[in-house]
């Protein structure tokens, strides 16, 4: 039995033998085969495996309100995992992720206080966030410093910026009043209401978060840009020598990791209304290890979307299991790093065998 493997960026160089597909993840592999070189293989399993542990050690953990209650914290660290994977599968990273959604937040409640309407915010917000992924990308492939040095500088910058604005603005490290701005209630009715099912709420950024993981998984492995991703991931000079656009690729990628930013800053101000000066900071790491824990390789051109959703979701998991068990918190940072270490030594075995396989 034979499957469509649509692992890993396709060859730059191309091949000259016409029995093999133009895209090389569409190359025709065993089922077992096909199965083991998947990224999210070790997510998966890891993601079974906790949990298989919490829901028979806790019926609250598997009850309907249980499960809403770990999939409210994994949808948003979901979504921008999602983001991080695709800037990460083409070979960058951006630590400003996690302070630029307090940025949003911030932007957001600061114009209400001005008297603009909910949207009319969001949208500028939303204008800021894009500027600063523009800026970040560009800088990225204009100077050929590593993207790790430049989003540092924009995540201190931003850092500064919220909270000396925010105290310049309103005396305090908090901007409150956003639920009083107009059109608020369809704001967010749309961004951070809960929707009943069987009788337990859920918060619609878990429709948001399954929507985009969808979108992603779509781009990466049935679009000439997803195409793009991987290539520039894996080597960029390659892929610029047969007409792939590296630069804007990279770009866009920026950008994208700074919608998903607002869009889960936005998520978060509608829902408290009110935002801290310091909101996101050092998110950016957990965005980081979801999206490893998911697949990615540090060192790109490998990954995907849906790893990347299953590494966040076994942040929600661990994170509201611990506490349904009544275990110490502080266990929780241990487990993370455990499974950071261990999600890089699995993705660099499955990497192995998933170079071997296609020679």
């Amino acid at each position: 039995m034979t499957v469509q493997s649509q692992v890993g960026p396709p060859r730059p160089g191309g091949d000259t033998d016409a029995a093999r597909p133009a895209d090389e993840r569409l190359a025709q592999t065993g089922l077992l085969r096909s199965l083991l070189i998947r990224p999210e293989l070790g997510a998966v399993i890891g993601a079974l495996v906790i949990f298989a542990f919490f829901a028979t050690q806790s019926p609250v953990f598997r009850s309907p309100a249980g499960v809403a209650n770990w999939l409210d914290p994994a949808s948003t660290l979901g979504i921008m995992a999602v983001a991080v994977a695709l800037l990460m599968i083409g070979g960058e990273f951006d630590l400003s992720a996690g302070v630029l959604t307090g940025t949003a937040g911030l932007t957001i409640g600061m114009l209400v206080r001005a008297g603009l309407d909910i949207w009319s915010a969001m949208a500028v917000a939303l204008l800021l966030a894009l500027a600063v992924g523009l800026l970040n990308g560009v800088l990225t492939v204009r100077t050929g410093l590593p993207s790790f040095i430049i989003t540092l500088g924009s995540f201190l910058m931003l850092q500064g910026l919220n909270l000396g604005v925010t105290k310049l603005v309103t005396n305090t490290v908090l901007v409150e009043g956003i639920g009083q701005a107009r059109g608020f209630a369809l704001a967010k009715t749309v961004f951070a209401s809960t929707v009943t099912i069987a009788g337990t709420p859920f918060r619609v950024t878990i429709l948001w978060w399954l929507g985009l993981t969808a979108l992603a998984t779509y781009v990466l492995l049935r679009t000439p840009f997803g195409n793009w991703i991987f290539a520039v991931g894996g080597d960029a000079r390659a892929a610029r020598a047969v007409g792939v656009p590296a630069a804007r690729t990279k770009v866009l990628l920026f950008m994208t990791t700074a919608t998903a930013a607002w869009l889960v800053g936005t998520m978060a101000a509608l829902r408290l209304t009110s935002v801290q000066a310091n909101q996101g900071i050092g998110e950016e790491l957990i965005y980081i290890v979801a999206a490893v824990i998911g697949g990615c390789l540090l060192t790109g051109g490998y990954g995907s979307a849906v790893g990347a959703s299953l590494g966040a979701l076994i942040f929600g998991m661990t994170a509201q299991g611990i506490v349904y068990l009544g275990w110490d918190a502080d266990w929780f940072k241990f487990f993370l790093g455990a499974m950071l270490l261990l999600a890089v030594l699995t993705n660099r075995l499955v990497r192995r065998y998933a170079e071997r396989s296609r020679t």
